[in-house]
């Protein structure tokens, strides 16, 4: 087989389950710092770029510096959220500061970053997959986003909420449960969200960014995806494939794709999606999206690759041909393995 290479928060609000001790590890630290970097995961997503802006806002409200660098531009459509175009793309070294943050980076490359190892480094994370190696590790595998996790150190720092911060964090929030369609959502969800609204957030407005403003060549890419499908003899994995020769053809870059597994997911007796998107010649970056008992995490981990109970990922390398045969019959192995264990 080929090789598998997130107005005053209300003091009564309280975080159920949540280690408190590296949040307030985090909350010592950023009070103590006065030049706070906060980067995220290559291919950033509407959670962390969003997230990345209100810890900014933050920081620069208790009168520190703060800059955002990511190693990757930051894609449709969250490019036209307000102050997107305050965040840098590339290195962030030599750039000198007392903390990076780093959110929804498993590990130091995962965020694309090189050379960080003189810097005090804060690990920020809800995915179950995450190697804590940082100097301040606080990892919430029960977030529903690294969004609501930074609701909740807003309110150890004692930060007013601003309808700006509300916004970005609800927007987190909403882009990583899928419009709060999805099974990382909870009831802390909505008690974050409430109190978001309550302090200027939009939900109608985020709605209509995140969910209402496909481009033409969106839809079409849309339509070729889902052309791709292909589904095992059981009937519970659902396949798909996103081809660089598709996106070539719309003229379009990295595109959020999530909207198009979630079409996949909702088929009827479907437990699992596959969707490979090819990313190299002979290179493909797996997205697993889960229902019910599959464990996408778990998966993710077989191939080396790692996430959330129901969202993951892996990569991997060979051809399509034989690719797209013995990744779904070794998927369907585990599924048996994991659920009948």
């Amino acid at each position: 087989m080929p090789s598998m290479s997130k107005k005053s928060i209300p003091s009564s609000t309280k975080s159920r389950g949540m280690n408190k001790s590296a949040l307030k590890q985090v909350a010592t630290k950023f009070l103590s710092s006065q030049k706070i970097i906060i980067t995220s995961h290559l291919r950033p997503d509407g959670d962390s770029i969003c997230t990345s802006l209100a810890l900014a806002h933050m920081a620069e409200g208790l009168g520190k510096q703060a800059l955002i660098i990511n190693h990757d531009p930051t894609p449709f459509p969250f490019s036209l959220v307000p102050e997107a175009d305050r965040i840098r793309h590339g290195q962030i070294y030599p750039e000198t500061s007392d903390c990076i943050i780093l959110l929804e980076c498993a590990s130091v490359e995962r965020s694309g970053q090189e050379h960080l190892d003189g810097y005090f480094l804060i690990n920020i994370d809800h995915h179950y997959s995450n190697f804590h190696y940082a100097s301040i590790n606080w990892v919430e595998a029960g977030a529903a986003a690294v969004g609501e996790m930074a609701f909740w150190l807003a309110r150890e720092l004692k930060v007013k909420l601003t309808p700006a911060m509300a916004n970005h964090l609800y927007c987190a929030i909403a882009s990583d449960t899928g419009g709060f369609q999805f099974s990382n959502t909870n009831a802390q969800t909505f008690e974050v969200c409430h109190y978001l609204v309550k302090a200027g957030a939009e939900p109608s407005r985020i709605s209509e960014l995140l969910f209402n403003n496909y481009s033409p060549e969106k839809i079409k890419l849309l339509g070729l995806v889902l052309s791709t499908l292909k589904m095992n003899p059981r009937g519970n994995i659902a396949i798909i494939t996103m081809f660089r020769s598709f996106l070539e053809r719309l003229g379009l870059h990295e595109v959020d794709t999530e909207d198009i597994t979630t079409l996949a997911r909702s088929i009827q007796g479907v437990d699992l999606v596959l969707f490979f998107k090819e990313v190299d010649h002979n290179t493909y970056r797996i997205s697993l999206r889960s229902k019910g008992e599959v464990n996408a995490a778990a998966i993710a981990e077989y191939f080396g690759g790692g996430g959330h109970v129901h969202a993951a990922g892996f990569t991997v390398h060979g051809s399509y041909e034989c690719l797209i045969q013995e990744v779904p019959r070794t998927v369907e192995k585990l599924i048996n393995n994991f659920v009948g264990s």
